[in-house]
């Protein structure tokens, strides 16, 4: 899988498919998620993305289990991220559980999670300053930040001398096209990667849900966190939905193959995650990457939307 040139300056290189660890010690158990990592791995993704709060810290003990079983070491970059209460103190003690349960002496990309406002921007930027100035991460970023909040963010690290926003986590998927507007300008012009999540809207553009909410199948995505639904469950992003059922009738490709091909297709999205339950998901991806859909097709699916909105709600992971 070709590289981009950076990640950012996070120093990280990536290609345009990454791994995301959500599902893991959450959806799935151990072994499985070994399996998903090292086809990934063989595959050629070697950007993993995890978070303290993903299975209650099981994702990151599953990934540094795996890391130390199959001597990766420094072989693939390693993003985790912070919840909540953004004080140096609580972010010393929250890296520093991370690391041990990862295995690492430290990430390459340490993120917020989401805007926190219980804590003063410029106390979180100077404590994440710290945890560069200590070698405990790469570099930084934020997960879930609007491009207003990125511009607050990277205006205090220019007056301070601190530590920027190098990179920047968003969820992007053809129903939940809100980055659109504002964050991607904002990003390109100034040189902060992008990784999304959720190209296939946590399942749903997998046209597997209807809009009964009582036939949810049980163990599906929306079936473990249900307000996934509340972003997705709307007759708008059912009438999308419909629009790539028929989509992938007349073409012949799988609906999730086209919904995968037209979220990779942005060239502001450096890389997006795909949360995997088996290697078949990871496997779509890559298909998708291989043989990318015409840009005809591309620029029927983009006026599926309509104008965009003018900015993404924030769903639970």
């Amino acid at each position: 899988m070709s590289a981009v040139p950076m990640l950012g300056g996070t120093g990280v290189m990536t290609g345009k498919v990454g791994l995301g660890c959500v599902t893991f010690g959450r959806e799935i158990g151990e072994n499985a998620s070994s399996a998903i990592m090292d086809y990934a791995v063989e595959n050629g993704i070697t950007l993993f993305d995890t978070a303290e709060s993903y299975g209650d810290g099981a994702s990151e003990r599953i990934i540094g289990r795996w890391l130390r079983s199959r001597g990766m070491g420094r072989r693939i970059a390693v993003a985790t991220k912070m919840t909540r209460g953004f004080t140096c103190a609580r972010m010393r003690e929250a890296l520093e559980r991370s690391l041990e349960r990862l295995g690492l002496d430290r990430v390459d990309i340490y993120m917020l999670h989401s805007f926190d406002t219980s804590v003063p921007l410029e106390e979180t930027i100077e404590a994440l300053t710290s945890m560069v100035a200590e070698g405990r991460t790469r570099s930084v970023g934020a997960s879930n930040f609007s491009a207003a909040q990125l511009a607050a963010a990277l205006a205090i690290s220019k007056a301070r001398g601190l530590s920027r926003f190098e990179v920047t986590e968003p969820i992007y998927n053809l129903v939940e096209r809100g980055i659109e507007t504002e964050l991607l300008p904002f990003t390109r012009s100034h040189n902060i990667g992008v990784v999304s999540y959720s190209p296939l809207g946590a399942g749903f553009l997998a046209g597997k849900y209807t809009p009964d909410r009582a036939a949810i199948p049980a163990g599906s995505r929306f079936g473990i966190k249900p307000g996934h639904a509340n972003i997705y469950f709307k007759p708008e992003h059912f009438a999308i939905l419909e629009r790539l059922r028929e989509k992938a009738a007349l073409t012949g490709i799988p609906m999730v193959r086209l919904a995968m091909s037209w979220a990779l297709s942005n060239p502001d999205v450096d890389c997006a995650l795909v949360g995997a339950r088996t290697p078949a998901h990871i496997e779509n991806a890559l298909e998708a990457l291989r043989a990318p859909i015409p840009a005809a097709w591309k620029a029927e699916m983009d006026s599926w939307t309509g104008a965009p909105i003018s900015a993404p709600e924030t769903p639970p992971r």
